[in-house]
Formats: C-alpha cells, sequence, structure tokens
C-alpha cells in the first residue's frame, strides 16, 4: 500500500510541477504582436497625403512635409518620404513597386463608396464584387501603385 501512495504521490507532484511550470511560463510570456501601423514610402508625400485625406475623409496628422498619420481607429496608415527613409535607414525600401501587399479597409456600404471614389481614383482594378467568403470588395490603386480593397461583410440572406 506504501508503494502505492508514494507512486501516486510522485505522480501527483509531477503534474503539480508541470502544471505550475505551465502557469509560470505563461505569465512569463509576452503578448503577441498587435499590427497597428502600416507605412508607405513614396517619393512623393504630398500626393499620397492628398488622395489619401480624400478617400478615407480623414484629416492627417502631418510632421512637416516628410510624414502623415491617418488614425482609423483600429490602425494608423502612415505616409514617409523615401529620402528621409534612406537617411534613417539606406536602401531599405523601394517607393512606388509593392505588388504584393494590399490595405485593406471596412467600409459600411462598398457600392456607395465606388460611387464616391470615381473622381479621385484613377486606376480600378476590381468593381463592386461579392467575394466566395463573404465580402463585397471594391480593389483600386493608389498613386504608388499600391492596391487598397474597401470591403463590407455580406449579409446572410
Amino acid at each position: 500500500m506504501t508503494s502505492h501512495i508514494t507512486k501516486f504521490s510522485v505522480v501527483a507532484l509531477l503534474v503539480a510541477s508541470i502544471a505550475g511550470t505551465a502557469r509560470q511560463d505563461s505569465v512569463n510570456a509576452s503578448p503577441p504582436p498587435s499590427l497597428i501601423n502600416v507605412c508607405l514610402i513614396t517619393n512623393d508625400v504630398s500626393r499620397l497625403v492628398a488622395f489619401y485625406s480624400d478617400v478615407l475623409r480623414i484629416r492627417p496628422k502631418l510632421t512637416g512635409t516628410e510624414y502623415a498619420e491617418f488614425s482609423t481607429g483600429v490602425g494608423t496608415l502612415a505616409i514617409f518620404s523615401a529620402e528621409s527613409q534612406e537617411k534613417y535607414m539606406p536602401h531599405s525600401a523601394e517607393p512606388a513597386s509593392n505588388r504584393t501587399a494590399i490595405l485593406e479597409f471596412r467600409v459600411s456600404d462598398v457600392d456607395k463608396e465606388y460611387a464616391r471614389l470615381q473622381g479621385i481614383v484613377k486606376t480600378w482594378v476590381k468593381p463592386p464584387t461579392t467575394q466566395p467568403w463573404g465580402t463585397r470588395s471594391i480593389y483600386f490603386r493608389d498613386p504608388d501603385g499600391n492596391l487598397v480593397n474597401f470591403f463590407a461583410r455580406v449579409q446572410n440572406e
């Protein structure tokens, strides 16, 4: 009987030790990173700022003529001059050459936004379309060629 209690006690201590270690690891663990900011590097800050001011209907916070931020309430879209970027981190960015990322903004009505943006957007990629994954979207390019998506969740009908 003693050896049974001893084996049980050892197992209980081992389980308690592992659980304590797991709790300690979770206490010491950092939270996962949160994406809060996207920064576009451009050769023409004023052109991109004017475009996004009209498209987003948000006044940017300007820091001189080299940097601007558009706070969307969820994250921030920043615009930074290529010349300044080169000073801080030489050879780290190539303006107006992105073909892999999409800036995505949730809107309340994609079709109304499509109509509103007709005089602002010069390059349309896709008109209002309901996507198989449950969103209605419009895709267009900003003046530097960055791909932008305005989308809304589709109501189940």
